[in-house]
């Protein structure tokens, strides 16, 4: 272990007091980098000016009402969407982030369960708020991130920010001086899942500040850096290191037009910080080097990174001058690329610090607000997820002799707990430690390292979760459907999951529905490809069930009479 010292980091008590001291060092920087429409210049928003929204917006929830309230967030990366969160969180009550992917019965679901009194949502899920207003009765309000005349019929978001300016402009302290408890639920975030699966994760001021302390001791971020928002900014990675931590550092962000804009507005903004899944690194990687192998200059390129590799081992670096292109191609500012959700290839983390850019990857859980360990700029491993944060403690349990185990987590920025769920909570947390379902082992350097997963979760390469339970609940619905194993099947050519199902056909049911003699494969496997679509049309796109085989013998089963999962049967 190098024992590398720490960065130095300013103490923070919450979120609000985050926000206060860095609207107070940062106040002329620019905090976001944000456009009107899409395709448009970027222009600039001060952490003085952000601080100023925060308020009013904050100020107008508590007079129309919303004082202790819970606020559902719905929609894409964008400033609006900061405003809402941070004023909701701020002083406000509890703010509940959603996917606005989520099927609209899902989304209306969550909503219930969360007992929201609000929904702030942005003009681009309008058809879907139009579709469930009437389903969640607790909601009082509605309020779309708009002007006036896109709103139709909702109250208008700069409504509230005129009433609150006008508020605080008559001396209205309601928002700005309301006090922080560091240690109640103030977000409320909705693990992916069925509508009655999904776990609700509380988390608090004091696990958001603690991890955001701790993350930055580690990584070196600075108030010249500026951060490309990509990923979605509901998903805990995303919000507490793209949006809080730069808040927290004084960096800007810079909001993507889209995934099909990433290159554009990193040239654009100037991103020196790139925050992804590892689908978009992979995908970089491989488009840098098809378009040096297109160009006829993979030999020279190779070359120049052997050079560029020996010179590094004597303190000198000439990354930026011979890849300058390719740095370019990025903007010409980029940094770092800090890769979450999966595991990585370590050959391209390599291969991007070849051509001087660090890739560097974490592990965590929405659970643990959410890094629990990080590779640091200076101290890495490519196949490693990373070392433990400060203050964060991770152990294997019950390792076998190779020393893998599941990986347990203990430390401030472990969850309250999952809401309204003493069942989970009781598996879940035992004697302070949150049991993480995931399999890993630790080296001799301390460096955590991802193994495999208990739970059945089926990650896909952009970092999505497929729980197995929700389809297979789904399918066994059928009646021709028995019973079914949803298992991940490795792609041979894109080198993503497959979700493929493995079914026993209830031939009792295809006998009573058909004429004898009837019944050939078929006609049981087409009847199955149709129950699967079905299906289908129910699931968000991801989880689609794109294969599948037939087994004509029940599955396996424990005493309790659950299947045994250990299938490879796809």
């Amino acid at each position: 272990m190098k024992n590398i010292p720490l960065y130095e980091v300013r103490a923070i008590k919450n979120i609000k007091d985050m926000l206060n001291s860095s609207a107070e060092i940062y106040k002329d920087n620019t905090a976001y980098l944000s456009k009107k429409h899409p395709g448009e210049p970027y222009s600039s928003i001060t952490f003085g000016k952000f601080k100023e929204d925060v308020d009013f917006f904050g100020t107008a929830l508590i007079n129309a009402g919303l004082k202790g309230k819970t606020i559902a967030i719905i929609g894409e990366n964008r400033y609006e969407w900061s405003i809402t969160y941070m004023a909701t969180l701020c002083g406000t009550g509890v703010i509940v982030p959603l996917d606005k992917e989520l099927p609209i019965k899902e989304i209306a679901t969550l909503i219930i369960r969360s007992n929201a009194d609000a929904v702030v949502f942005s003009p681009s899920v309008k058809d879907n708020i139009n579709a469930i207003k009437d389903l969640v009765p607790s909601v009082k309000r509605f309020i779309c991130m708009a002007k006036s005349a896109e709103s139709d019929g909702y109250e208008h978001f700069y409504d509230y920010m005129a009433k609150g300016k006008e508020l605080v402009g008559k001396g209205d302290r309601s928002f700005i001086d309301a006090e922080i408890d560091n240690d109640e639920m103030s977000v409320l975030l909705f693990t992916s899942g069925t509508t009655d699966k999904a776990k609700g994760v509380m988390l608090s001021h004091k696990n958001l500040a603690v991890n955001l302390m701790s993350m930055s001791s580690m990584l070196y971020i600075s108030p010249n850096d500026i951060f490309l928002s990509i990923l979605p900014i509901h998903h805990t990675y995303e919000c507490t290191c793209g949006f809080l931590c730069p808040m927290y550092r004084g960096s800007a962000v810079a909001y993507s037009d889209g995934l099909r804009h990433i290159p554009k507005n990193m040239v654009e903004s100037r991103a020196s910080i790139v925050l992804g899944v590892p689908l978009i690194f992979e995908m970089f990687h491989k488009r840098i080097w098809a378009g040096i192998e297109s160009n006829g200059m993979g030999s020279k390129v190779r070359f120049a990174i052997k050079l560029n590799n020996a010179l590094k081992m004597i303190g000198i670096d000439l990354s930026k001058k011979l890849f300058k292109q390719i740095h370019d191609n990025f903007g010409g500012n980029l940094n770092i690329f800090i890769s979450g959700a999966a595991g990585i290839d370590p050959l391209v983390g390599i291969g991007f610090r070849d051509i001087g850019i660090k890739l560097l990857q974490g592990y965590g859980l929405t659970e643990c607000s959410p890094i629990a360990a990080l590779n640091r700029d200076c101290d890495f491993k490519f196949d490693a997820a990373g070392l433990p944060l400060p203050g964060c403690e991770i152990k294997i349990d019950n390792a076998s002799n190779d020393g893998n185990g599941e990986i347990i987590i203990k430390g401030e920025n472990v969850m309250l707990g999952y809401f309204e769920n003493p069942e989970a909570n009781a598996t879940t947390i035992i004697d302070g430690w949150f049991y993480s379902g995931d399999l890993g082992f630790i080296d001799k350097d301390g460096f955590v390292h991802i193994t495999g997963r208990i739970k059945n979760v089926i990650i896909t390469k952009n970092g999505k979760n497929i729980y197995p339970e929700e389809i297979e609940e789904l399918l066994t619905r059928s009646v021709y459907i028995k019973e079914c194993v949803i298992k991940g099947k490795q792609d041979e050519n894109d080198d993503d999951v497959v979700v493929t199902a493995i079914i026993v056909p209830d031939m009792d049911r295809f006998a009573l529905d058909l004429p004898e003699g009837n019944i050939t494969p078929e006609i049981v496997y087409n009847t199955l490809q149709d129950e699967i679509k079905k299906v289908n049309k129910s699931l968000t796109t991801y989880k689609y069930v794109k294969d599948f085989v037939i087994q004509e013998t029940e599955f396996e089963k424990t005493t309790s009479k659950k299947i045994k999962r250990s299938y490879d049967k796809v």
